[in-house]
């Protein structure tokens, strides 16, 4: 699995994965085929997230008014 697939891509093929385990419609071997691509996206995702998170930072100001950057929690 790429790990330069862009987040909005990587969850639109996991809805598209979701819909088709879901249909019943594919046979058993493309199921785990895409269980597995399935599995491989969500890594993807929540690693891309995580990283997110990591760069967020919550501005405020405190009671002298001088502003203060924090780790977003």
């Amino acid at each position: 699995m790429k790990k330069d697939v862009k987040f909005e891509a990587a969850l639109k093929r996991l809805e598209t994965i979701v819909d088709q385990l879901e249909s019943g419609e594919i046979d058993l071997d493309k199921s785990i085929k895409i269980y597995e691509e399935g599995n491989d996206l969500v890594k993807v995702c929540l690693e891309k997230l995580n990283s997110a998170e990591k760069k967020i930072k919550q501005i405020s100001k405190d009671q002298s008014g001088n502003i203060i950057v924090d780790d977003f929690e």
